[in-house]
Parts: C-alpha cells; sequence; structure tokens
C-alpha cells in the first residue's frame, strides 16, 4: 500500500537546504593558504569560479583545499570532472599530505571564523528558498513525520546555521560528519529506531546509489535535488531510474503527500 506521508524525512543540509558555496570556497582558501602558504593571499583570477564548477566533485570537506590545490597546479577541470578521486589521491601521495590533518584545519578555521566573526560566516549562507518554511511547516503540523538531517558537514555548524533562522531541531537529530559512517548506515539506524518508511532528499547521486545498492533498504524512497550540488549529466542519468527521483525546489515545498511517485512504487 502507498504511504503519502514518511515516518521519516531524511534530509540532507548542503545543497539541499542551504547553499554554502560562497562561504566553501572562503574556507578552503584560508586553509590552502595556511597548508601551502602562498605568496599572495588573494586568490587568483577566476579560481572562485572553477571551485563552484568543481563543487559537485567534493563528498567530504578535506577534499575542498586540495581541490584548490589542484587548480593551483593547473589540473584540468575536465580531468577533475572525469576522475577526481585519482586526482585528489596523487597530490596526497605526492605531497605526503595528512588528510585527518586537513580535515581538522577545515574545522578550526570555520571555528576560529564563527568565533571571532559569526556575522561574516553566516552571511555567506543562503538557504534556498521556502526550505525554511518547508522545514518549519513539518516541525509544527506532520508530527507523524520524524525529521533528521544527515549530511557530511559538522553537526554543530548546521545547529549553528539553522538556529540563526530560528529553527530548533534536536541534536540528536542532527547528524553530522563526526558521526563517522556512510549515510546509508545511518538510514538503516533510523529505520531501526522508527520502523516505518523512509523518504531520503539528497544532492550527491553517488550517495544514492549506495543506499540504492543496499538491499535491506530497497524501500527507502530516494530523491535527488535537482537545485542542489550535482551536474546536468547526473540529473539526466536518472532520467530512466525506476528508483531515483527527481525532485525540484517547487515540488519540494509542497505537501509530503503531493511529492512525485518513484516508478518502483507506483
Amino acid at each position: 500500500m502507498l504511504t503519502n506521508t514518511p515516518t521519516i524525512l531524511s534530509l540532507d543540509f548542503d545543497g539541499v537546504l542551504c547553499d554554502g558555496m560562497l562561504e566553501y570556497f572562503q574556507t578552503s582558501w584560508r586553509t590552502y593558504c595556511q597548508l601551502w602558504q602562498p605568496e599572495s593571499k588573494t586568490p587568483i583570477p577566476d579560481l572562485d569560479s572553477s571551485f563552484y564548477r568543481l563543487r559537485p566533485v567534493i563528498e567530504i570537506g578535506w577534499e575542498m583545499p586540495i581541490l584548490i590545490r589542484a587548480l593551483m597546479l593547473g589540473v584540468p577541470e575536465s580531468k577533475i570532472v572525469q576522475n577526481w578521486s585519482t586526482v585528489a589521491q596523487e597530490i596526497i601521495e605526492a605531497e605526503a599530505l595528512d588528510i585527518a590533518y586537513i580535515g581538522k584545519q577545515v574545522d578550526a578555521i570555520r571555528d576560529e571564523w564563527i568565533i571571532n566573526d559569526l556575522e561574516s560566516w553566516l552571511s555567506l549562507h543562503r538557504f534556498y528558498p521556502g526550505v525554511i518554511e518547508r522545514i518549519q511547516k513539518i516541525l509544527a503540523w506532520e508530527t507523524e513525520t520524524h525529521l533528521f538531517i544527515v549530511t557530511t558537514k559538522e553537526g554543530r555548524f548546521v545547529k549553528q546555521l539553522l538556529q540563526e533562522q530560528g529553527i530548533q531541531i534536536p541534536e540528536e537529530r542532527i547528524i553530522g560528519k563526526e558521526i563517522k559512517r556512510p549515510k546509508h548506515q545511518t538510514l538503516r539506524l533510523l529505520l531501526e529506531t522508527y520502523p516505518g518508511t523512509l523518504w531520503f532528499v539528497e544532492d550527491r547521486l553517488k550517495t544514492l546509489q549506495s543506499v540504492e545498492q543496499q538491499p535491506d533498504l530497497k524501500e527507502v524512497r530516494l530523491y535527488l535535488a535537482d537545485w542542489g550540488y550535482n551536474t546536468t549529466t547526473h540529473r539526466e542519468s536518472i532520467q530512466n531510474n525506476s528508483r531515483i527521483q527527481l525532485l525540484s525546489l517547487s515540488q519540494f515545498a509542497k505537501d509530503l503527500s503531493d511529492w512525485p511517485i518513484p516508478v518502483d512504487t507506483v
């Protein structure tokens, strides 16, 4: 039987609720400057534009300054798009980099920025039109649906940004990268805690595909946010996918019962 609303609605943060592209670049550049000590602390022309175009290749925060490094070394954008994991690994090995240390530096720079100039840090984030109102409605009226934020961003940063918008979500419902587990494992645990139906909205196709590959999660309804950090190629690739449904921002703003239904659940 078709369920009109989910027991659990799991939402990614960056690229689904919040557009932090400006902050991503600034944090990445600051981290790059700290690690590589370039002669000039001013980004080269069009570095930010290249970073914005290539943002969809990034999965975890430590990769952001590595992406800056790749661009500064002159690695072609086409090569980064086609084989980012190899490009990143080559840089890490060639320069004997410690990815755990880089990740800590990214977070430390954010922490310092928040402590010293919270207003400017917040100003570089834009919540997508209508998403705050939608979350408020879910929290206030759709009490049968348990809302969770599942993200690779540090949970404390997500909490800070949501609180600035007047959104109060219990800490245990903001599952950030500090949990250190793949999202499909988190979804599995959520279903164990709240048996029923689960819908997952994510802007990274690779993440949705990892859920799709889990036999025990075959009933999870999957949505690719078409307004997030993905490409035309990603969106076109799921046109004939019976499991992953493309979701627009205008559809996201509608009642859950009006969201598109994946073909394999009809």
